[in-house]
C-alpha cells in the first residue's frame, strides 16, 4: 500500500472551508448583536437628552406645550423620533425610537435644588 485512499484526498482542504465558513457565520453574528448594542444606546442617549430638555423648559416656566416641542427637537437633534411625551408639573417622560430601538427616560424638576453645585476637591499647598 502507498499512501491514503484515493477517496480520502482532499478533506483537509473541505474542513478548513467548513471552518473559515463557521467563523464568518460566527462574527456576522457578534457583529450584528453589537450593532444592536449600539442602536439601543442611542435611543436611551436619545430619551434621556429629549426628557432632560423637556424638564429644562418646565423648570424655566415653559408650558406644558413648549416642553414637549422642546424634547421633540432633542429627541430629533439626537437622530430619533419622539413616540410619546408626558411633560406636566414638574415631571418629564419621555419614550423615542431610533429604528428597531425604543429608549425611555424620565426627569424630575427639583425645585429645592434648582442647581446642584458639588464641592471642589481640597488643593494642595
Amino acid at each position: 500500500m502507498s499512501g491514503s485512499p484515493v477517496g480520502e484526498r482532499g478533506n483537509v482542504s473541505v474542513m478548513a472551508l467548513a471552518g473559515v465558513g463557521l467563523a464568518l457565520v460566527l462574527c456576522l453574528g457578534v457583529a450584528r448583536v453589537g450593532a444592536a448594542v449600539v442602536l439601543q444606546s442611542r435611543a436611551d442617549t436619545a430619551a434621556d437628552a429629549a426628557a432632560l430638555a423637556g424638564a429644562d423648559a418646565l423648570a424655566l416656566g415653559a408650558t406644558p406645550r413648549a416642553a414637549i416641542d422642546a424634547a421633540r427637537g432633542e429627541a430629533v437633534a439626537n437622530g430619533a423620533q419622539l413616540v410619546s411625551c408626558s411633560c406636566s408639573g414638574d415631571v418629564a417622560e419621555v419614550s423615542v425610537t431610533i429604528g428597531r430601538a425604543h429608549g425611555h427616560a424620565r426627569a424630575v424638576i427639583d425645585a429645592r435644588n434648582d442647581v446642584a453645585i458639588s464641592p471642589a476637591p481640597a488643593r494642595g499647598p
